[in-house]
Protein backbone atom coordinates (compact mmCIF):
# COMPACT_ATOMS: atom_id res chain seq x y z
CA UNK A 1 0.00 0.00 0.00
CA UNK A 2 1.16 3.23 -0.94
CA UNK A 3 1.47 5.67 2.24
CA UNK A 4 -0.96 8.60 0.44
CA UNK A 5 -3.52 5.44 0.26
CA UNK A 6 -3.08 4.95 4.17
CA UNK A 7 -6.34 5.46 6.13
CA UNK A 8 -5.97 8.71 8.14
CA UNK A 9 -7.64 8.81 11.32
CA UNK A 10 -10.01 11.13 13.39
CA UNK A 11 -7.83 13.57 15.22
CA UNK A 12 -8.48 16.26 17.90
CA UNK A 13 -6.32 19.11 18.65
CA UNK A 14 -4.33 17.28 20.73
CA UNK A 15 -3.85 14.35 18.74
CA UNK A 16 -2.60 17.37 16.18
CA UNK A 17 0.49 18.35 18.97
CA UNK A 18 1.73 14.75 18.71
CA UNK A 19 1.21 13.94 15.16
CA UNK A 20 4.22 13.35 13.31
CA UNK A 21 4.33 14.32 9.87
CA UNK A 22 6.57 12.71 7.34
CA UNK A 23 7.47 14.50 3.85
CA UNK A 24 9.73 12.42 1.59
CA UNK A 25 10.36 11.57 -2.18
CA UNK A 26 7.87 8.97 -3.37
CA UNK A 27 9.94 8.65 -6.29
CA UNK A 28 12.43 7.80 -5.32
CA UNK A 29 12.83 3.35 -5.28
CA UNK A 30 14.89 3.25 -1.61
CA UNK A 31 12.84 5.92 -0.32
CA UNK A 32 9.71 4.49 -1.08
CA UNK A 33 9.96 1.09 -0.35
CA UNK A 34 11.43 2.76 3.54
CA UNK A 35 8.27 4.65 4.13
CA UNK A 36 6.03 2.11 2.34
CA UNK A 37 7.05 0.50 5.51
CA UNK A 38 6.89 2.44 8.03
CA UNK A 39 3.30 3.39 6.75
CA UNK A 40 2.28 0.13 6.53
CA UNK A 41 3.58 -0.09 10.32
CA UNK A 42 1.77 3.31 10.95
CA UNK A 43 -1.35 1.92 9.72
CA UNK A 44 -1.46 -1.64 11.63
CA UNK A 45 -0.45 0.51 14.91
CA UNK A 46 -3.06 3.64 14.28
CA UNK A 47 -0.32 5.38 14.91
CA UNK A 48 -0.46 9.34 14.36
CA UNK A 49 1.73 9.55 11.82
CA UNK A 50 1.05 11.14 8.55
CA UNK A 51 3.42 10.71 5.28
CA UNK A 52 3.61 13.16 2.22
CA UNK A 53 4.93 12.55 -0.60
CA UNK A 54 6.98 15.47 -1.68
CA UNK A 55 5.59 15.42 -5.55
CA UNK A 56 2.09 15.67 -4.60
CA UNK A 57 1.85 17.64 -1.89
CA UNK A 58 1.63 21.53 -0.84
CA UNK A 59 5.61 22.33 0.02
CA UNK A 60 4.37 25.48 0.82
CA UNK A 61 3.06 23.75 4.13
CA UNK A 62 6.23 22.63 5.40
CA UNK A 63 8.55 25.51 4.43
CA UNK A 64 10.26 23.75 2.05
CA UNK A 65 10.68 24.15 -1.71
CA UNK A 66 10.98 20.92 -4.51
CA UNK A 67 15.23 20.89 -4.35
CA UNK A 68 14.87 20.74 -0.52
CA UNK A 69 11.97 18.83 -0.18
CA UNK A 70 13.98 16.05 -2.14
CA UNK A 71 17.75 16.29 -0.57
CA UNK A 72 16.98 14.84 2.79
CA UNK A 73 13.86 13.10 4.78
CA UNK A 74 11.59 15.87 6.53
CA UNK A 75 9.86 15.49 9.55
CA UNK A 76 7.12 17.63 11.35
CA UNK A 77 6.82 16.80 15.35
CA UNK A 78 5.39 18.64 17.69
CA UNK A 79 5.74 22.08 15.35
CA UNK A 80 8.73 21.79 14.28
CA UNK A 81 10.38 20.62 11.05
CA UNK A 82 13.59 18.85 11.53
CA UNK A 83 15.42 17.26 8.71
CA UNK A 84 17.92 14.33 8.14
CA UNK A 85 19.08 12.35 11.41
CA UNK A 86 17.18 14.15 13.79
CA UNK A 87 14.21 13.43 11.30
CA UNK A 88 14.52 9.78 11.72
CA UNK A 89 15.08 9.97 15.37
CA UNK A 90 11.51 11.85 15.75
CA UNK A 91 10.80 8.89 12.69
CA UNK A 92 11.98 6.14 14.67
CA UNK A 93 10.85 7.12 18.02
CA UNK A 94 6.91 6.84 16.88
CA UNK A 95 7.49 3.59 15.39
CA UNK A 96 7.66 0.04 17.62
CA UNK A 97 10.15 -2.13 16.38
CA UNK A 98 12.63 0.94 15.95
CA UNK A 99 12.74 3.11 18.83
CA UNK A 100 15.86 1.09 20.24
CA UNK A 101 17.64 2.20 16.98
CA UNK A 102 16.65 5.38 17.83
CA UNK A 103 17.85 5.38 20.86
CA UNK A 104 21.40 3.76 20.16
CA UNK A 105 21.62 6.01 16.80
CA UNK A 106 20.82 9.10 18.94
CA UNK A 107 23.51 8.51 21.44
CA UNK A 108 26.72 11.16 21.57
CA UNK A 109 29.30 9.86 19.08
CA UNK A 110 26.75 7.71 17.42
CA UNK A 111 24.28 10.62 16.65
CA UNK A 112 27.59 12.53 15.06
CA UNK A 113 28.98 9.76 13.08
CA UNK A 114 24.98 8.83 11.61
CA UNK A 115 24.79 12.67 11.27
CA UNK A 116 28.24 12.91 8.94
CA UNK A 117 26.96 9.55 7.06
CA UNK A 118 23.91 10.65 5.86
CA UNK A 119 24.34 14.13 5.43
CA UNK A 120 27.79 13.60 3.07
CA UNK A 121 27.17 10.07 1.74
CA UNK A 122 23.42 8.38 1.32
CA UNK A 123 21.71 12.02 1.32
CA UNK A 124 23.65 13.44 -1.70
CA UNK A 125 23.55 9.70 -3.28
CA UNK A 126 20.23 9.70 -3.18
CA UNK A 127 19.75 12.88 -4.61
CA UNK A 128 22.20 12.61 -7.21
CA UNK A 129 19.76 9.14 -7.95
CA UNK A 130 16.71 12.01 -7.64
CA UNK A 131 18.12 14.29 -10.75
CA UNK A 132 19.45 11.60 -12.42
CA UNK A 133 15.29 10.51 -12.66
CA UNK A 134 14.08 13.60 -12.93
CA UNK A 135 16.22 14.15 -16.12
CA UNK A 136 15.07 11.10 -17.78
CA UNK A 137 11.34 11.93 -17.35
CA UNK A 138 12.06 15.51 -18.72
Amino acid sequence: MHPSSAKRRNTTVADQQEQTDVLYNGDCPVCSVEIDHYARLSQRRDLPVRFDDLNACDLARWGVDADQAARRLHVRHKGEVLSGIPAFLVLWSQMPGYRWLGRIVGLPGLRQLATLVYDHLLAPLLYRWHLRRVRRQG
